[in-house]
C-alpha cells in the first residue's frame, strides 16, 4: 500500500482508498463468482467496490463487480463505470426491485440508516432490520458479509479495553437497536438456509472528507469547541476497513463469523484536539469532562484473523490536517460520535 506524505486531491484520495492490500488480493483471487455491493452509494461503497476490482484484476480475476444503489446523483455511478464497476440504479425498499437482481455468488450488504433514525424510527427498522430478511432470502445461495456497527455494544467503561464480539449486546437508542435487529435477522437467515455469512461492526472509518478525526479537525480549525464528554474513540482509516471487510468474504461461516473492524488504540478525544491544534497552528477549545465510560471495541480477533491496519494514526492526522488547511472537501455528514444517548 502506498503511503504518501500528504494528499492533494480527490483524485488521489480515492485512488488511495481503493488500493487494494496483498491480503484483498490473495481473498479475490481465492474466490470464484461474481461481486455485489447492496448500498454501494454511500461514504465507503465507491472505494470498497473499486478495492474490490482492483484486487481483482491484480490477482487475475475476470468477475463482474456490481454496485447497488438508488444512485440518485448520477455522477457517482458514472465515476464508478469509469473505473470498470458496473451499476443497478435500485431502491432496495422496493422488494419486488431487489428480487430482480441476478443472484451473484457473492454480497456485500451496506445498506443501512443511522443519521435521522430518531426523527424517522419506522424508516431505520425497515432499512436496517426489515430489509435483511429480504435480502437474505433472494442472495440465500450466496456467501454474504454484512456490515454492522459498534454500536450494538453498550456503552463501557475505558478501562475495560473495549467490547469484543463474545460481549453481551444493550445497544443504546434506535439505531443501535435496529442494527442488532440486523445481525439477528442475518444469523437467524444464515442457520435456516446454511448461508455462509460473516458480520463486520464497524467503528470508526475515517477518510479526509468524513469521520471522526475530520470533525475534530474542522472544529479545532473553526474555533469550535470540542466536547469531551464521550472523551474517547477508536477509529480506522477507510482503506483499511474496506480491506478487512473484503477479507470476511474469506471468513463467511455459519453461524456468522462477527468481527470488530475498527483501531486498536484507544484515542483521548482532548489529547486527538490539541494534536490537531498543534498541527493546523490553532488552540484547541475544550468543553465538557471525559466520562468513565464510552463506545469502544477491540479488535484483536481482527487482527489475528485478517492482519492489522497499514495506515497509522500519525499518518492520519497528517493527512486531514494538510486536506483542512488546503480547504478540501467534505461530505458534509458530521459522524454525531459525540452522542452518548444513541439518538442520531
Amino acid at each position: 500500500m502506498t503511503l504518501t506524505d500528504y494528499i492533494e486531491t480527490e483524485a488521489e484520495l480515492e485512488e488511495q482508498l481503493s488500493e487494494p492490500t496483498d491480503g484483498v488480493t490473495e481473498v479475490m483471487g481465492r474466490l470464484e463468482g461474481d461481486l455485489m455491493f447492496l448500498g454501494a452509494g454511500g461514504k465507503m461503497g465507491p472505494t470498497l467496490a473499486r478495492m474490490a476490482k482492483r484486487g481483482s484484476e491484480a490477482a487475475g480475476k475476470d468477475r463482474r463487480i456490481i454496485a447497488v444503489s438508488r444512485f440518485t446523483n448520477r455522477a457517482a455511478a458514472e465515476a464508478l463505470e469509469r473505473h470498470g464497476v458496473e451499476t443497478v440504479a435500485c431502491d432496495l425498499l422496493e422488494e419486488a426491485a431487489l428480487e430482480r437482481l441476478p443472484c451473484t455468488p457473492n454480497v456485500v450488504f451496506m445498506t443501512g440508516m443511522k443519521f435521522g433514525s430518531a426523527e424517522e424510527p419506522s424508516t431505520t427498522w425497515a432499512m436496517n432490520a426489515y430489509l435483511p430478511g429480504v435480502a437474505a432470502r433472494h442472495f440465500a445461495e450466496s456467501r454474504i458479509a454484512a456490515f454492522s456497527t459498534g454500536n450494538v455494544y453498550p456503552l463501557t467503561p475505558v478501562s475495560k479495553g473495549g467490547s469484543v464480539e463474545t460481549d453481551d449486546l444493550y445497544p443504546v437508542g434506535e439505531y443501535g437497536m435496529s442494527c442488532l435487529g440486523r445481525e439477528r435477522v442475518f444469523t437467524y437467515a444464515s442457520r435456516k438456509r446454511n448461508t455462509p455469512t460473516s458480520i463486520i461492526r464497524l467503528n470508526y472509518a475515517c477518510e479526509c472528507r468524513y469521520g471522526v478525526l475530520t470533525d475534530i479537525a474542522h472544529k479545532v480549525w473553526n474555533g469550535d469547541p470540542v466536547d469531551v464528554t464521550m472523551g474517547y474513540a477508536n477509529v480506522i482509516w477507510q482503506s483499511d476497513a474496506n480491506a478487512m471487510a473484503l477479507q470476511t468474504l474469506d471468513h463467511t461461516a455459519v453461524p456468522p463469523f462477527v468481527i470488530n473492524t475498527t483501531g486498536k488504540e484507544i484515542l483521548s478525544v482532548r489529547s486527538l484536539a490539541e494534536r490537531f491544534g498543534e498541527a493546523l497552528g490553532k488552540p484547541a477549545v475544550i468543553t465538557g469532562e471525559e466520562a468513565p465510560d464510552a463506545l469502544l471495541s477491540n479488535p484483536d480477533r481482527a487482527y489475528a484473523e485478517l492482519g492489522p491496519p497499514k495506515v497509522s494514526l500519525d499518518t492520519m492526522i497528517r493527512w486531514i490536517a494538510h486536506w483542512v488547511k488546503l480547504g478540501g472537501e467534505t461530505l458534509g455528514k458530521p459522524t454525531h460520535f459525540e452522542v452518548r444517548s444513541g439518538q442520531f
